[in-house]
């Protein structure tokens, strides 16, 4: 199975806890190299009608501005998937009842792995 199906099975993780409130955080941490770009997080921003997340680009280099989106779930999918393979090879959902590791192997296999919750709250 390509790390693609694999990370659309994950990405299904993640708008299940969104739809059920469990969502607590998502980080993309583990780089590839040494790009300048360090981690990705994304966050729940809860606004009047509408859940958005807030999307952090943190970079090495102090030159560099850490970058901050408010966007919608899809559009933060877009994003992350960008980054897959590229910058990044595992992505750790953060939710209130487990936490889901999605990893991608250096013959870029997906796997998808659960622990128990690092937050009890959001």
């Amino acid at each position: 199975m390509s790390y693609l199906d694999v990370f659309d099975l994950f990405w299904k993780e993640v708008t299940e806890s969104v739809e059920e409130g469990r969502f607590a955080k998502l980080t993309m941490a583990k780089t590839i190299g040494k790009p300048n770009l360090r981690n990705i997080f994304v966050r729940p921003v809860y606004s009047e009608g509408d859940f958005k997340v807030l999307l952090k680009l943190r970079y090495r280099s102090i030159e560099t501005e850490d970058k901050e989106d408010e966007l919608s779930l899809e559009e933060a999918f877009v994003v992350v998937k960008s980054h897959l393979r590229k910058s990044f090879s595992s992505i750790l959902l953060f939710t209130i009842t487990k936490d889901v590791m999605f990893k991608i192997n250096k013959k870029g296999a997906g796997s998808i792995t659960e622990s128990l919750p690092t937050f009890r709250e959001i």
